[in-house]
């Protein structure tokens, strides 16, 4: 017999041993990384249904302030009204022969109404401003500033008429001064006409002019008016592009709504159809009772079932909406204002600050005239006349020695800081803008507080100061200090700023200039973010970069999207964690943030090198470092017995205390929203 011939069989193919550890090794890498996918996946859908119940909540609050305001009846006009606001107008323009006393009383309510309209364009999301409602509301800003200035020129000629029954007994010119919280009037009236009184000084200050001998023998009046509010410049304009955007967004929520009320609408009808058939299959009297109650079950059921997703879609839309929203506030312009004129001031760069100096040279009116028992005065019909220096034609005179520039010297407001010497603009009416020509031998007496130049023609002036003369900051810290409250603190190269955040309130706590105590008006007032951070901006204590900041500032550019994130979820946790400025974070890309955290508790002082953790953030993924702040070298390597997460606040959880996540499950809606507000318009990442 032959060998026996080998069977084909299916015999497997032998595994190696080290084959084999890697099949197992691969099968637990992929178990983990699904692991970890359904993980990030679940802390993400967790955080989104927070945010969506946190702004559901929000829009209850915001009804029921409008519900608040509606009902509030003080006497006074409501400016968002157009009807309202237009009678008040017109009433007001109709009184005459009203004193300065009685214009700076109503003025009180009239500044009141224009902060009040200013504040509704500022407060009011994006996407929730229509670009009529823009259009009404500047128009009523721009009507009452000018109805304003206009009585008190008119205010001022009444004053005028009576300058000779003013008139001081030792110099025998009239000299009026009138003080209010928003305004000062300081007047002068040339009744002697004495070539050799030059030099006009009120109320035995420094403040006011040398003025050259034409004017000195002429029948002018000096007016300075110190409006220690700016309606001068030109309110900015909403961008066209944020336009755009927001009513793509919310075309897009609309579009959705459609869509969503179609997909139920639809889907009730094939229901309501499914119930009819099956009612119809049934003959029986008792059964047909039974399949009637259950079919109103099911249908109840089907009517909230679409409810419920409508509103859970709704909240979703509006929380996106928001989103993009926010996201509009860190994005930066793609180019520098280049349009401008020359010596123009670009208020892109620069600041208005203290308020605007009107000064005008004015023709002294006909005097009040005893005449048997009555005062007459002639009434000129053209009303207050300002008299033209230099005039437009000196053909007759040498300019430079008949009309030299008029030496001004004023006083800085007390509640503006002014961290270098300030620079000096006047107004130009035909070209609608700030300029610094015409303007020579600045000098600025800081303890005085006065500053002193030469003016070639006279006519609205104020004072500039960079913008951006406390960016970048050097440091920066946000800790807890109660239930629902927190201080954030920023440090430049001039100040320390500290601002106390509760529930949807702002304050500054306190201030150091060039390392010395600061005292200010703002400090112990509580306001609105808004309102806080537009008082701040007028006090000089400008920490709010813009769009176009970006340009005048060396800053540490990081992804708009991920810097958003950062601060809405450090917002989330600061009820029981601090938060403050790392140096790693100039050298992580710029798609990732890096900033210290510590669990923080306790009202202690903060301690001199508390115990800090490193956090790196992407927008989707946060992890703990490896490296502390006082490392060599900057490494993304992860901690040890740490993993990844989708979020900061479930990263946190990793070793947060239960009592830390207690308090930050039950922060306040408005308090997160404020502090969140507060990061964002700071942008403490990318501008330290």
């Amino acid at each position: 017999m032959g060998p026996k011939t080998k069977k084909p069989g299916n015999k497997k193919k032998k595994i190696s041993k080290a084959e084999r550890l890697r099949q197992l090794q691969e099968e637990e890498e992929r178990r983990q990384k699904e692991e970890e996918e359904a993980r990030l996946k679940y802390e993400k859908e967790e955080m989104e249904k927070l945010e969506i119940k946190r702004i559901e909540r929000e829009k209850w609050r915001q009804l029921e302030a409008k519900w608040k305001h509606y009902i509030q009846c003080d006497g006074s006009p409501d400016p968002s009204v157009s009807q309202e606001i237009n009678t008040f107008i017109s009433l007001w323009k109709e009184e005459t022969n009203e004193t300065f006393e009685e214009v700076i009383g109503k003025s009180k309510l009239v500044l009141n109404l224009i902060d009040k309209l200013k504040l509704i364009l500022l407060e009011t999301p994006p996407y929730d401003l229509q670009d009529k409602i823009v259009t009404q509301y500047q128009g009523s800003i721009l009507e009452l500033q000018e109805l304003l200035h206009c009585k008190f020129n008119t205010a001022t000629e009444i004053l005028l008429r009576q300058a000779s029954t003013l008139a001081d007994l030792d110099s025998g010119n009239m000299e009026k001064v009138i003080q209010d919280e928003n305004i000062t009037l300081y007047v002068w009236a040339n009744l002697k006409k004495n070539p050799r009184y030059r030099s006009v000084r009120f109320s035995e200050t420094q403040i006011g002019f040398e003025i050259p001998r034409i004017l000195a023998t002429s029948d002018i009046a000096l007016r300075l008016l110190h409006t220690h509010y700016d309606q001068v410049t030109p309110l900015r304009p909403v961008p066209t592009s944020l336009q755009e955007h927001t009513s793509t967004i919310t075309n897009l929520v609309r579009d959705e709504e459609k869509n969503l009320e179609a997909a139920i609408s639809k889907e009730m009808q094939e229901e309501c159809k499914q119930e009819e058939n099956e009612s119809n299959s049934v003959h029986e009297e008792e059964i047909k009772v039974e399949d009637q109650g259950e079919t109103e079950v099911k249908m109840s059921s089907v009517q909230e079932e679409p409810e419920v997703t409508k509103c859970e879609l709704e909240m979703k839309l509006i929380s996106e909406t928001v989103l993009a929203a926010q996201l509009l506030l860190l994005e930066n312009a793609h180019e520098k204002p280049s349009d401008l004129d020359d010596n123009e001031v670009d208020l892109c760069q620069f600041t208005t600050l203290g308020g605007v100096y009107h000064l005008d040279i004015l023709e002294l009116p006909p005097q009040c005239k005893p005449m048997k028992g009555w005062m007459v005065v002639e009434i000129l019909k053209e009303g207050l006349q300002k008299y033209i220096y230099p005039p437009e034609t000196t053909e007759d005179f040498e300019t430079e020695y008949s009309f030299p520039p008029i030496e001004v010297t004023l006083e800085v407001h007390e509640n503006v800081i002014f961290f270098e010497d300030p620079m000096v603009a006047r107004w130009d009416a035909e070209g609608k803008h700030w300029k610094t020509d015409g303007i020579s031998n600045v000098s600025y007496k800081s303890e005085e507080r006065l500053i002193t130049f030469n003016l070639e023609t006279f006519g609205p002036v104020t004072l500039i100061q960079d913008s951006h003369i406390n960016m970048p900051y050097q440091s920066w810290e946000l800790r807890p200090l109660d239930v629902n409250k927190v201080l954030l603190s920023v440090t430049t190269i001039f100040a320390e700023i500290q601002i106390q955040i509760k529930e949807n309130l702002c304050m500054l706590a306190s201030i150091k200039v060039n390392n010395k105590k600061h005292s200010s008006i703002l400090e112990g007032r509580w306001m609105t973010p808004v309102s806080f951070i537009t008082a701040l901006k007028e006090a000089g204590l400008n920490i709010f970069p813009t769009r176009h900041s970006h340009f005048y500032v060396i800053i540490n550019y990081k992804v708009p999207l991920t810097e958003m994130k950062a601060y809405r979820q450090m917002a989330l946790l600061s009820s029981a964690f601090a938060f403050g400025w790392s140096r790693w974070n100039m050298l992580c890309d710029s798609k990732k943030v890096v900033f210290k955290v510590r669990e923080h508790l306790r009202k202690e002082e903060p301690i001199e090198d508390p115990n800090w953790a490193l956090l790196m953030f992407s927008g989707d993924r946060a992890q703990r470092l490896k490296i502390d702040e006082y490392s060599d070298t900057f490494s993304e390597a992860l901690k040890e017995e740490t993993e990844f997460h989708s979020t900061l606040y479930h990263m946190v959880k990793d070793f947060a205390s239960e009592e830390a996540m207690e308090k930050i499950r039950s922060s306040n809606d408005q308090f997160i929203d404020s502090v969140g507000h507060m990061l964002l318009l700071t942008r403490v990442l990318s501008y330290s």
